[in-house]
């Protein structure tokens, strides 16, 4: 058969289209899967070779399901607010909407082009208004919950994008969009309190199927620590200071405290501090440093004791000093922490410098050269004295501190608050109104959604407002609850808020009467499949899984959990090996491929690049090499002869059902083409195959490439789609080979490999490995001493 990949290409995604072959069923007596992918952004640049692999993995998967007989979701949509259309739209003048628009029919085009099976019914868009309708219903049932506040607070602000940042947009102290040095800047914030749902988004890990390592990032994202919260008097004023420690059983080498330098206490007692203006001065100077530069373990140690206000060690009943300094943040635990210089580096290097107290409480190092770190006996601790199991000596101290009624066990974790605000056009609008007599009113539900109104100036403010503050016709509005004059909120909600729940939209995207249908929604939830980028594991992943959660205690969702399962592609690098970037000129378009060498070609490539989970270079010659094999398949039609089974092939072709099926589920899909090949060496060596085993082999490779799979099966003269005719089916027993290849080795040698009947026993393994002529004469003149066989695997003979 010619391989005319272009007209086959173009035939089947139409006929495809025509017959709704990838259309969902809801509500189905077929059994389900749901297959997710991250949905794009939708850029000016368009979409890379990345993001073919990114979505060809499901793209396999939930083909062979629909061939497994399923009712398969498989959806595609568009995470189309944020900040580079809106600086686009600034820089050039054209409207976000109609940029938006252009991107998302480029980003189509060329998703149609590959071949993918989304089911093209049911695409959303975080920007249509009827979507965004109920991303504003999420955001006031939060509300409505306690889980909205606002707070005015130090924030991470992008001079350059003029927004501001939640900490994790601003890791390494970067803004996440346009990589400018970001800085400090006192505004009102909204937050979602995320953290109360920490330990649930903790310990509800343990029931989902997330690769290792995407459980281990937000285990270490969430950062739940034990430990204690204890209370410090101070001395000079009547309070205290409470701090939390994952530590308690250090209380004893406690010689200093240090609060941050926004600390409420410093206000509160000004008249009773004596060097204010000191105090005052180092404020300032943080204020101006960010989050990252404050929080760096490496840089000089800088600090003020503050005069006139010490606090008292509450099991040594010592007085210490306390001092402010960058590295304590309001943001983290209680605002201030107890020192430890003993046994802490950080606490060590500080006490040098200011000539603070050192005193050892745990035996083990040399604190006169630095601090240690390690475990070992407890001393100069009172009751503590002579342990040495450190979970003990914790414990005990925790039991002192709650008798006492100065401290008691405690929880934290690292996460914060979710900062969900930003100051720029293109973003759905917080539907809350700021009445002077209400306070901050909801817009009812009846009147959403609340709609970005039309503006030809996208550009913010220079001290960070919403370029919304400036419409007098959007901010001007009558108060929901008591008629008078109020404003509207200005702000905008951050990107990842679309993107939090657009699973559940997919499901029933058409219904303007609820999220989704409830019948839909226990139908197909939760996702059986989601994969995407390890960049993602953390703040969508757990952003949505919160939202979801929230869901569900309020009876929208029934499940506890959105993912059933999640795993990750890797990048594919330039040709050059670094990361595909428009500014090194090293990045792939999709469709120049599919132009020269097919999508099919494509599909196969990027899936054969390597392990699907690792990062691969572009390779142009493997790409050739990928063509090649599929003009080969193609050549097969005339190596037909007649039907039913080719005895020297079968033991093959089951063998190669068995390992693509199990290697498509352990997305394994280089080794599972690799086996197609090998295959396909045999047929071609054995130089004919029958109609009903080509079948099979178009069937396997169906996934991989389902154009040229199409045409060979109408080409056979096969009725309907081969994208819905049954997976090929194995039989265990003709999966086993008649013989084996056994390695045997010589003193931990290999000296040969031996075929041997399968299963054979241990004296005709020992015969047959002896008497091949490379271990013969290994052995010559040698006593063997010890014999070891490992059935249909190894033998090992030790001589001397």
């Amino acid at each position: 058969m010619k391989y005319d990949f272009a007209a086959i290409e173009q035939k089947w995604q139409k006929k495809w289209e025509e017959a709704k072959v990838f259309h969902a069923e809801d509500l189905s007596d077929k059994k389900k899967f749901y297959g997710l992918v991250e949905f794009p952004y939708p850029s000016g640049a368009g979409m890379h070779v990345g993001h073919i692999k990114a979505y060809a993995g499901l793209e396999v998967v939930s083909r062979k399901r629909r061939m497994e007989g399923y009712n398969v979701l498989f959806p595609i949509g568009f995470d189309a607010f944020g900040l580079p259309t809106e600086n686009y739209a600034i820089k050039t003048g054209i409207h976000p909407r109609k940029v938006t628009d252009q991107n998302i029919k480029h980003f189509r085009e060329q998703l149609s082009r590959v071949g993918f099976s989304f089911d093209w019914d049911r695409v959303v868009d975080t920007t249509d208004e009827k979507y965004y309708k109920w991303t504003q219903w999420i955001f006031l049932k939060l509300f409505e919950k306690g889980l909205v506040f606002r707070d005015t607070a130090m924030v991470n602000y992008c001079p350059s994008c003029k927004v501001v940042l939640s900490n994790e947009d601003s890791q390494g102290g970067k803004c996440d969009i346009c990589k400018s040095d970001i800085i400090q800047k006192s505004k009102d914030v909204w937050y979602l309190r995320i953290t109360a749902y920490a330990e649930r988004l903790l310990s509800d890990l343990d029931t989902v199927d997330y690769l290792p390592n995407i459980k281990q990032q937000q285990v270490n994202w969430i950062g739940r620590s034990t430990g204690a919260f204890v209370n410090f008097p101070l001395c000079g004023v009547p309070d205290q200071l409470r701090i939390y420690t994952t530590r308690p059983d250090t209380l004893f080498g406690v010689t200093f405290m240090v609060i941050a330098p926004e600390h409420p206490l410093l206000q509160k007692y000004r008249s009773a501090i004596k060097n204010q203006a000191e105090i005052d001065a180092y404020a300032a100077e943080c204020a101006k440093k960010t989050e990252f530069e404050r929080t760096q373990l490496v840089k000089e140690k800088t600090g003020v004791r503050i005069e006139g206000i010490t606090a008292k060690n509450p099991v040594s009943g010592k007085e210490i000093p306390i001092y402010i300094a960058d590295y304590v943040m309001m943001g983290y635990g209680t605002g201030a922490i107890m020192a430890v210089p003993a046994h802490d580096e950080r606490d060590y290097a500080f006490a040098r410098k200011f000539g603070i107290d050192i005193v050892e409480v745990i035996r083990g190092g040399d604190i006169s050269k630095e601090a240690y770190t390690g475990d070992g006996e407890m001393v100069a601790s009172g009751f503590l004295n002579g342990l040495t199991n450190k979970k003990e000596s914790i414990a005990r101290m925790i039991a002192y501190l709650t008798e006492k009624g100065i401290g008691e066990e405690g929880v934290q974790y690292k996460m914060k608050d979710w900062a969900f605000n930003r100051q720029r056009y293109w973003g759905e609008p917080i539907p809350i109104v700021h009445c002077p007599h209400c306070g901050m009113v909801p817009v009812p539900y009846e009147e959403l959604p609340l709609t970005l109104p039309q503006v030809e100036n996208f550009v913010p403010g220079e001290g960070g407002e919403s370029p919304l503050a400036k419409i007098a016709s959007f901010v001007n509005c009558k108060c929901p609850r008591c008629g008078g004059d109020a404003k509207r909120e200005t702000d905008t909600m951050p990107q990842w808020a679309g993107s939090s729940w657009y699973f559940l939209r997919y499901i029933d995207p058409l219904n303007d009467d609820a999220l989704a249908d409830p019948a839909k929604l226990a139908y197909w939830l939760p996702v059986d499949w989601y994969n995407g980028g390890m960049e993602h594991v953390t703040r969508h992943m757990i952003y949505s899984r919160f939202w979801h959660k929230f869901l569900y205690d309020i009876g929208v969702v029934p499940t506890a959990e959105p993912y059933a399962k999640r795993t990750a592609q890797g990048l594919i690098l330039g040709s050059d090996g670094q990361k595909m970037s428009k500014s090194l000129g090293n990045v792939v378009d999709p469709l120049n491929v599919v132009d020269v060498y097919g999508a099919d070609t494509l599909r196969v490539y990027v899936l054969f690049m390597g392990d699907y989970g690792s990062a691969a270079p572009w390779s142009e010659s493997s790409m050739r090499g990928c063509r090649r094999f599929l003009d080969r398949v193609a050549a097969l039609t005339e190596k037909v002869r007649g039907e039913g089974v080719t005895p020297a092939l079968e033991a093959s072709f089951h063998k190669t059902v068995k390992k693509v099926s199990s290697d498509i589920e352990e997305m394994k899909f280089n080794t599972a083409i690799a086996a197609l090949m090998t295959l396909l060496n045999e047929i071609e060596a054995h130089g004919s195959l029958t109609k009903d085993e080509l079948l099979t082999f178009i069937s396997l490779l169906d996934p991989f490439a389902p154009h040229l799979a199409e045409e060979i099966h109408e080409e056979l003269g096969c009725e309907g789609f081969l994208a819905t005719a049954p997976w090929p089916t194995f039989d265990e027993a003709k999966t086993r080979s008649d013989t084996v290849e056994v390695a045997v080795q010589v003193n931990g040698k290999l000296r040969g490999v031996v075929p041997m009947p399968a299963d054979c026993g241990e004296a005709e393994a020992l015969s047959l490995a002896k008497s091949d002529e490379k271990v013969a004469a290994a052995i010559a003149g040698k006593t063997v001493v010890k014999e070891i066989v490992v059935k249909n695997k190894i033998v090992n003979l030790v001589v001397r």
